[in-house]
């Protein structure tokens, strides 16, 4: 029994005999399970935890009969089964499964059925090797006959020079602050105890100076005991306390090791033991002992590094006070906008299934008739009629039921059959005088040619069924992608009304049931970040309609306000809903309030965020609200803006 296994779950006995033919050179360094129900994958998996063995890897088949997708997402839910790798095949239809699964269970790959040859032994190969990489990393090699052998023979390597890398030294590095200058403590005492002629080893009293700041410095002290502060001259000339040291710590290594005037003032601050070392004695101390050499230079090393570390943290923290307001602002635009975008992509993707599903029908239809279409009889038959029919069926509107009743009861006055009527009028002929008449007078081989022509027509209208539908699509799209575009733009030149309906299409799943009101003015294009906008009508509007009564009313107004002597652009939304209570209009603004409830959509930073963005734009919003009545949210855009965008920028 291998230590690692494989698990395939396919409920068709063909699929799963594939599976398995394809897995099998993998049989030599783990098991494999196979199963064809949900039951039997579960049982091998209990087999696998009794047995101590690991799941490397699960490939499950997903389709509308069989639910895979939910068995890789109960694994990721397991402890014991968390650090498996995943793969899913789907048919590729089931666009919500995947992306549940992606979502849910940290799915590693999915394949779409058909599959390609040897596709499955290819991703498996992957997915094993990184597993291996993960959880197996003493023995990469033994798996290279059936892995990815260039993967691990690299890895393989890398840890071996990390090894060796973490050797060096002796593994001084290994050891703590405390250890390491213990050991070199140890080896200095140990020294001298035998030879000081320099009375290396010292006390000293409180408020006894070691180095003066800006004054040459031949000493190197190594404090055994005690405390020592070391103090900076600011801008002023007072003296400020930046650092202490105490037992282990080096004073003055600097400026003995590059023979620069001392960078502090270093003063004891209690009775303090230290061994004191001119270049001399220190090449002396260093010579005689081999093993002190690399500890005590990983200790100078350190002592550098920790000054190092001070001073770059102190430059970072300015830094990072200059820059905190950009940070914020580009944060929090970034968590309102990803929590945003997981909302939008689930109301956009239930909304392409209509079009889709629309495009496939059509598609269907014209399959099915195109063959009699091309037909020489049938064009015969219908000569450029069918031509002018089909035309007309992709370029005209669908009429309204109603409307077609009132032209067929016109028509019927005319030409009696009233059979003759409909199909004359549905095929937009009534206007044809040609048609009329031959109607008139042997309705019953015109109703037969009408019915050779309602197959053009039905082709053209099929075709504008699916352009529009692709249209639909398009837009859908393109909005979705202009939203999550990084907001790293530029300011633009550009009509405000593109980025509002952009914005509106991705909101049409959850607007279908209300009624959106256009007031648009006639406005010349204005300088903005359109995709920086886009979030603050995605937030406004989303706020509209979680306030909509059950029949909800959404205005959305553009216009031109001259108001203190300048032009602007004023962009509203109004909706029927229930309206902002006064207190709360006080605080909306605010980082992290909300009101919506626990478990519900909202971060609390939206109009946080919306009221940034404007302002960078030089503008402002304004609220307007009467409870149980509507609420009014209007973003003020001055025209000439191209300054502070600048600034922003």
């Amino acid at each position: 029994m291998t230590p690692f296994s494989v698990l395939c779950l396919d409920n068709n006995p063909i699929s799963v005999e594939q599976l398995r033919r394809e897995l099998s050179p993998f049989a030599i360094m783990f098991d494999l399970h196979t199963a064809d129900t949900l039951e039997d994958a579960n049982a091998a998996l209990e087999f696998c935890i009794e047995h101590k063995q690991t799941v490397a890897l699960v490939i499950a088949s997903h389709h509308e009969n069989f639910n895979g997708a939910d068995f890789l997402i109960q694994l990721d839910k397991n402890t014991l089964t968390q650090s498996a790798r995943k793969v899913l095949i789907s048919c590729g239809q089931d666009i919500q499964a995947i992306l549940s699964a992606v979502n849910d269970g940290r799915l590693d790959h999915c394949l779409t059925k058909p599959l390609q040859d040897n596709l499955v032994h290819k991703t498996a190969q992957k997915e094993l090797t990184t597993f291996i990489l993960e959880n197996d990393k003493d023995n990469l090699l033994s798996y290279s006959s059936v892995l990815d052998q260039h993967r691990l023979l690299r890895a393989h390597i890398e840890q071996k020079m990390r090894s060796y890398r973490e050797g060096f030294i002796s593994d001084h590095h290994s050891l703590s602050d405390q250890e390491l200058a213990e050991k070199v403590t140890s080896a200095l005492l140990d020294f001298f105890a035998e030879e000081d002629e320099t009375q290396a080893c010292r006390t000293y009293s409180p408020e006894h100076l070691l180095t003066r700041e800006g004054e040459e410095n031949r000493y190197l002290w190594f404090i055994t005991k005690g405390e020592v502060a070391l103090y900076k001259k600011d801008d002023v000339g007072m003296q400020r306390e930046v650092v202490r040291h105490s037992q282990g710590n080096i004073v003055g290594g600097m400026s003995f090791v590059t023979g620069e005037p001392s960078f502090s003032t270093a003063v004891t601050l209690s009775k303090t033991e230290v061994i004191k070392l001119d270049r001399e004695v220190f090449a002396k101390v260093m010579h005689s002992n081999m093993t002190l050499l690399p500890l005590f230079t990983n200790l100078l090393l350190r002592h550098f590094n920790r000054r190092l570390q001070r001073s770059i943290n102190t430059k970072l923290e300015l830094q990072k006070t200059l820059e905190s307001l950009e940070s914020a602002h580009q944060q929090l635009i970034e968590r309102e906008k990803m929590a945003m975008l997981g909302q939008l992509v689930a109301g956009v993707a239930h909304e392409l299934n209509n079009p889709i599903a629309a495009i496939l029908r059509g598609t269907e239809t014209l399959t099915n008739k195109i063959q009699h279409l091309v037909d020489d009889r049938a064009i015969e038959e219908v000569g450029l009629d069918g031509v002018s029919v089909l035309k007309q069926g992709l370029t005209q509107r669908p009429r309204s039921t109603a409307r077609e009743r009132e032209l067929t009861k016109t028509l019927t006055v005319q030409l009696v059959d009233r059979r003759v009527a409909k199909k004359i009028v549905k095929l937009g002929l009534e206007q044809d005088c040609k048609w009329i008449a031959s109607a008139k007078t042997n309705p019953d081989d015109v109703l037969e040619k009408l019915d050779r022509l309602d197959e053009y027509y039905l082709a053209g209208s099929t075709l504008r069924s699916i352009n529009v539908c692709a249209g639909r699509i398009a837009d859908m799209v393109k909005s979705l992608k202009g939203y999550s575009r990084p907001d790293d733009e530029k300011s633009h030149l550009v009509d405000i009304h593109e980025g509002i309906e952009d914005t509106l299409v991705i909101f049409e799943n959850r607007l279908k049931f209300h009624n959106v009101e256009r007031v648009y003015a006639e406005l010349p294009p204005i300088q903005c970040q359109p995709i920086a906008l886009q979030q603050v009508w995605t937030n406004l509007i989303s706020n509209a309609i979680d306030a909509f009564p059950e029949k909800g009313t959404l205005t959305v107004e553009t216009q031109k306000i001259e108001h203190q002597s300048r032009d602007w652009m004023v962009i509203s939304f109004t909706d029927n809903g229930c309206g902002i209570p006064q207190d709360t209009q006080e605080q909306m603004f605010t980082l992290n309030f909300t009101t919506k409830k626990e478990g519900n959509f909202g971060l609390g930073i939206g109009l946080s965020v919306c009221q940034q963005i404007v302002h960078q734009h030089g503008g402002h919003i304004e609220v307007e609200s009467i409870v149980n009545k509507f609420t009014k949210m209007s973003v003020w855009l001055p025209f000439s803006q191209a300054s502070n965008l600048v600034k922003e920028l």
